[in-house]
C-alpha cells in the first residue's frame, strides 16, 4: 500500500535509535490498519518529511480529500492533535481524526505542491508568516489548562536550559562563542520569571506553512507549548537566512504579533540558547553561524 522512503527510514534511525527503526517497521500495517478503519482511500504516493510518513487519501463516506499523517509518538508529536483541537482551524490545518495510542491523525488536505517558501519576495512572504503566527499565537492557555492537556510550558523549557549552560559553555572551543552563550543566557534569566500562556506554534518556518482552498495559506506541524510569542520568532529569522534581512524581519514580526520588542529580545535569544544547547548535546564544539549572526545582531542592538 505504501513506499516508505529511505530518507525518512535514514533520519528515523539516526534521530530515535531502535524506537525509530521500530517505527518505520510498523509503518504498512499502520497503514492498512487507519486507511481500513476510517474508510479512507489512498490517492497518490506517500509524502514525507524528517519525522513523519503523510498519505494523500479520500474518504469514501463523503468524497473528503484529507491527509494521514503518521509518526512517532514523542515528547513533541503527543501535543500536535491537542494544539490542533484548540486552535480549530484558525489559520492552521484541521484535524478531522485522531488516534492517542499511536498518535495517528487524519487532517484536512493542503496543497502540498505550494509552500510559503515558494513565495520568492521575502517580505511578502515575512508578512504572510507574521500575520498567520499572530493568528495563533492570540490564544491563550492557562497553567491549570497547560496542565490538564499536557502541553510543554516555555517557563520549564527555560529553566532547565540554564542548568546546561555552564556545562555546555565549557565544550565550547572558540571564546567568543562562550561569551554570546552567556549573554544568551543573560537575556532568558530576565524574563524567566514571565514565561507567558499564549499557545506557540513552536517551528512556523515557510515550508511549514502551504497553500489551501479555505484560506491563502495556512500552517502546519505544530509543536505546540505555552508561552510568550518572542519565543516564535526564531523560525522566520534563520530558515531562508539572510544576515542583513535578521533586523527588519524581526521589527516586522513583533509588529505583526503586536510584541514588546525587548522581552521579544530576550526570548528570541531564548530560541539561539536552546539551539545551541542542542548542538552541543549532539558533540559540536561550534555554533552555528547563522545562530550567532542573529545573536549578536539582536544583542547590538
Amino acid at each position: 500500500m505504501i513506499e516508505v522512503p529511505e530518507e525518512l527510514v535514514a533520519s528515523q534511525i539516526r534521530f530515535n535509535g531502535e524506537s525509530g527503526r521500530a517505527f518505520v517497521e510498523a509503518l504498512p500495517e499502520r497503514a492498512r490498519e487507519f486507511v481500513e478503519r476510517w474508510g479512507l482511500r489512498v490517492t497518490g504516493p506517500s509524502m514525507y518529511g524528517w519525522a513523519s510518513l503523510v498519505l494523500p487519501v479520500v474518504r469514501e463516506a463523503d468524497g473528503t480529500r484529507a491527509a494521514l499523517k503518521m509518526q512517532l509518538l514523542d515528547e513533541e508529536t503527543e501535543g500536535e492533535p491537542v494544539g490542533l483541537r484548540i486552535w480549530d482551524g484558525a489559520g492552521i490545518v484541521r484535524l478531522l481524526d485522531h488516534d492517542a495510542g499511536t498518535g495517528t491523525m487524519l487532517l484536512e488536505r493542503l496543497d502540498e505542491g505550494r509552500h510559503l517558501s515558494g513565495v520568492a519576495d521575502d517580505r511578502e512572504a515575512v508578512g504572510i508568516l507574521g500575520e498567520l503566527l499572530a493568528r495563533l499565537t492570540a490564544v491563550s492557555v492557562s497553567a491549570a489548562e497547560a496542565q490538564a492537556y499536557g502541553l510543554r510550558r516555555l517557563g520549564d523549557i527555560a529553566a532547565a536550559m540554564l542548568d546546561e549552560v555552564p556545562g555546555a559553555v565549557g565544550l565550547l572551543v572558540d571564546e567568543g562563542e562562550r561569551a554570546l552563550l552567556v549573554d544568551c543566557a543573560a537575556a532568558v534569566r530576565e524574563v524567566v520569571g514571565e514565561p507567558g500562556e499564549r499557545l506557540l506554534h513552536w517551528d512556523l518556518h515557510y515550508d511549514n506553512i502551504l497553500a489551501a482552498d479555505r484560506e491563502p495559506w495556512l500552517a502546519i506541524d505544530p509543536k505546540p507549548l505555552v508561552g510568550d510569542p518572542g519565543f516564535d520568532l526564531m523560525p522566520a529569522l534563520d530558515n531562508r537566512f539572510d544576515p542583513d534581512a535578521t533586523l527588519w524581519r524581526f521589527d516586522l514580526l513583533t509588529e505583526r504579533l503586536g510584541l514588546d520588542r525587548e522581552r521579544a529580545r530576550a526570548w528570541t535569544l531564548g530560541r539561539v540558547l536552546q539551539n545551541s544547547l542542542w548542538d552541543v548535546e549532539d558533540g559540536e564544539t561550534r555554533l552555528q553561524e547563522e545562530q550567532v549572526s542573529i545573536a549578536r545582531n539582536l544583542l547590538a542592538r
